[in-house]
């Protein structure tokens, strides 16, 4: 078994933009589900549905996937579960924020360390018993605030029972790989 780890460390993060989101959310009259998709290039995230309405980003976001030499590639960016991790690490950090906000605590600072162990037997093909993705991952968080350890915890519980990374990581997904 190989462990992939990927530190994310977030300062202070402005929750203005957030909290004015669930605002809107509540008090949309058309609460569709939120999609997000870019069908002509996979790596762009321009835009995203939700809220009633179309929203694009002040900017395209290129996210660059490729895998490491040894795997005969160029090594352009981060792996696809390289990113995965990223994706919980940085949801639940900002999740860790949102709630603190929320309950009136002020966040020095929050480093999060993610792990993924994966077997690379199964990806590879060498032993089909072996599965492709992570057998587990493990968040671990650095909470610098001036409040109890039971505060801390309170607030990562609830920073994972609102994470939609965490819910599609964790929680058997619906996915339809489809030929247009």
């Amino acid at each position: 078994m190989r462990s992939k780890r990927i530190p994310i460390s977030l300062a202070l993060i402005c929750l203005t933009g957030v909290l004015g989101v669930v605002q809107l959310y509540l008090k949309a009259a058309d609460t569709l589900p939120a999609q997000y998709s870019d069908s002509e290039f996979w790596r762009m995230v321009t835009d995203f549905s939700g809220l009633g309405e179309n929203h694009a980003h002040r900017q395209a976001f290129a996210i660059d996937a490729d895998h490491p030499e040894v795997f005969a590639s160029e090594d352009n960016g981060a792996t696809p579960v390289e990113i995965v991790l990223c994706a919980l690490a940085s949801c639940l950090t900002a999740g860790v924020a949102t709630v603190a906000t929320n309950r009136g605590i002020e966040l020095r600072s929050v480093k999060t360390t993610i792990e993924g162990d994966m077997d690379l037997q199964g990806i590879l093909g060498i032993d089909g018993d072996v599965r492709n993705g992570f057998d587990g991952v493990k968040a671990t968080f650095e909470i610098d605030a001036d409040c109890s350890r039971a505060d801390k915890e309170a607030i990562l519980a609830q920073s994972q029972k609102r994470s939609a990374v965490f819910d599609v990581v964790a929680n058997p997904t619906t996915v339809r790989v489809e030929l247009a």
